[in-house]
């Protein structure tokens, strides 16, 4: 076998691998397991641990009574240009949001997507906030999951107007909550307590979201985390919901729980394939991070528990955290970021080539404010990265083309040597030495398009601003397959395609599959087909599998390939040329549909 047909064998075999890796073994990255260390906030901020107070088992709703209540609750209305919902009096929940901008799906009449939902809802998903008792206290003297709260100011939740929230305790502790709202999805939560008594309390405040079950979108996709996701110190922790009923029982906690102690920065919340809700304390404050899960209710739940805080009488404390939630809007959350929640832009899931990822998302974004349409803008990113890597393709297709010049002087080593293998080598390295020709040098634009491929279908698939962006025509949905079909001839004939579910679906190709594997057929087609039977096969059925198996992809990326190899044939073709080498195209077109001749048997020799 030739140098030209290993430098192919190996391009196909690596392109094979880009694929089979993507669909089987390429999850997101374990994170290291933070060991909990409560002496580091308690030895200076907090009561001894014997004393130490902490969010009871008991303070997230979900049992038949919580529902009931919940139901009948007054609420005051939440509204903003981009978000709509309610808060619920009972527990002060923020249970009801909805985002405006955002809907289910591409059709006209979508309902808008619910982010938030209450307790009495088929899967509810809620922020709540209260106060963990200290010393001389009960869960009676502190603020609940069922505390009836009356409304001391506001009438409706806007970014102009926060609500402030009161109840007064048994034990006259007057607790207020007041909450902002800002123009995206970043509420202001400030949590206070007046001690009206004649004793010294301890309490600490504490922030919980939590979720009954699975998001319903939840796919448990490899390439992307979906459940936990926490920020402490810099370090950043992603728990699946998958892998939350497989965390150990921590007794103090009372459930499966992960428990994390920062120090300075942080954050703790749900992050989803698009959206997201997250628990932020200022900057500066330490606060158990943790991580729950109830297996008899089949509850998710974050907590962000601050420092236990003491309150003398005729004095008032307060706390101020903020909650996120809602879309993953790059833009949006690199603007909180930047406005002090640390490393928040590290809640999108960029995966390991994070150093690819976040710069082409930088870039496409960009492109996509330019042009305006998010299909034109992969275009011409993939224009870029070509461009970038021109250089090597070019040192490429010139060793490529050498190697051709080479091909007779190949075959007289080969006829030479005959089956000493160790004279071949020898004799094709001082070949490939004398002429300055690198074997290798074709292979290696292709392994540098294996992680710009990967990082790539990552930006596509995570990103949020590929969601429901259309292209042409019939591309509706760059995050979504080709929703054409070939078994209705695209349209033309009265019935609906498969369900993509079915089995049938694997067969039914839309428009820029197709148009996918003849791209990759015609790059073939500049070089004449190996002689070897084996190779020739193998080359033949190439393009054809690869467009059953990007089938289902999202469209922007085979919109991506589609182009990149549209890209890669003119460049070749030129070079090729350049070089004194005339690709037989249409010959070698023509030359794949005409029948092989069979090989003649040997004739047998020997005396009868």
């Amino acid at each position: 076998m030739d140098d030209q047909n290993k430098n192919l064998i190996l391009a196909t075999v690596l392109s094979f691998v880009v694929i089979l890796t993507w669909f089987v073994l390429f999850p997101p990255p374990e994170q290291e397991t933070v060991d909990p260390d409560p002496a580091a906030v308690t030895e200076t901020q907090q009561p001894s641990l014997a004393t130490e107070p902490s969010v009871a088992p008991g303070a997230v709703p979900g049992a038949e009574s919580a529902e009931t209540v919940a139901a009948e609750a007054p609420r005051v209305p939440v509204e903003t240009g981009r978000l709509s919902g309610s808060i619920s009096l009972i527990g002060g929940r923020i249970d009801d949001l909805r985002l405006k901008d955002y809907r289910v799906s591409i059709e006209p009449n979508a309902p808008i997507v619910q982010m938030l939902d209450p307790v009495n809802s088929d899967q509810p998903y809620y922020a709540l906030y209260g106060w963990a008792p200290g010393n001389g206290l009960s869960l009676e003297d502190v603020p609940g999951a069922n505390t009836p709260w009356t409304v001391e100011s506001g009438e409706t939740l806007t970014t102009e107007t926060p609500v402030t929230l009161r109840w007064e305790s048994p034990t006259g502790l007057i607790f207020r909550r007041t909450i902002g709202v800002d123009e995206n999805f970043m509420f202001q939560v400030t949590q206070s307590v007046e001690n009206t008594g004649a004793g010294q309390v301890s309490l600490a405040p504490y922030g919980i979201i939590a979720r009954r079950g699975e998001p319903e979108d939840s796919k448990n996709f490899f390439i992307l985390h979906e459940g936990v996701v926490a920020m402490a110190d810099g370090t950043l922790t992603e728990t699946g919901y998958s892998d939350m009923p497989d965390l150990d029982v921590v007794p103090s906690e009372g459930a499966r729980a992960e428990v994390m102690q920062v120090t300075e920065n942080g954050w703790i919340g749900f992050t989803d394939h698009f959206w997201m809700s997250t628990l932020i304390p200022q900057a500066g404050t330490a606060f158990k991070a943790v991580a729950k899960y109830d297996d008899a209710r089949d509850i998710y739940q974050t907590e962000a528990v601050l420092p236990t805080m003491t309150v003398a009488p005729g004095d008032t404390q307060e706390v101020t955290t903020q909650l996120f939630a809602g879309a993953k809007e790059w833009a949006t959350i690199r603007d909180y970021q930047s406005a002090g929640v640390d490393r928040f832009i590290d809640s999108i899931d960029w995966g390991w080539f994070f150093f690819l990822t976040k710069p082409i998302f930088w870039v496409l974004h960009h492109l996509n404010q330019l042009i305006g349409n998010m299909g034109w803008a992969i275009i011409g990113l993939t224009l870029l990265i070509k461009t970038l890597l021109f250089p090597l393709a070019y040192k490429s297709y010139v060793s490529m083309a050498k190697m051709k010049e080479l091909q007779p002087e190949m075959e007289k080593l080969k006829e030479n040597a005959g089956d000493d293998r160790q004279k071949l080598q020898q004799g094709m390295m001082e070949m490939y030495k004398k002429n300055k020709v690198n074997p290798a040098a074709g292979c290696l634009p292709i392994l540098l398009q294996i992680p710009i491929f990967f990082s790539l279908y990552k930006v596509i698939f995570v990103t949020l601003e590929l969601r429901h962006a259309p292209w042409v025509g019939w591309i509706r949905d760059l995050s979504a397959p080709d929703p054409s079909s070939i078994l209705n001839l695209f349209g033309l004939l009265p019935f609906a395609p498969p369900d993509p579910g079915s089995f049938l679906a694997i067969i039914s190709l839309g428009v820029l599959p197709i148009i996918l594997g003849i791209s990759m057929w015609l790059q073939q087609k500049l070089n004449p087909a190996p002689t070897d039977p084996t190779q020739a096969m193998i080359f033949a059925w190439m393009p054809w599998v690869f467009m059953f198996m990007l089938g289902s992809f999202a469209s922007g990326l085979v919109l991506y390939w589609i182009a990149n190899n549209t890209i890669t044939f003119t460049q070749q073709y030129l070079i090729m040329r350049t070089q004194g080498f005339k690709p037989d195209v249409f010959g070698n077109i023509t030359g794949s549909f005409k029948r092989k001749p069979k090989p003649k048997p040997e004739q047998k020799t020997g005396k009868k």
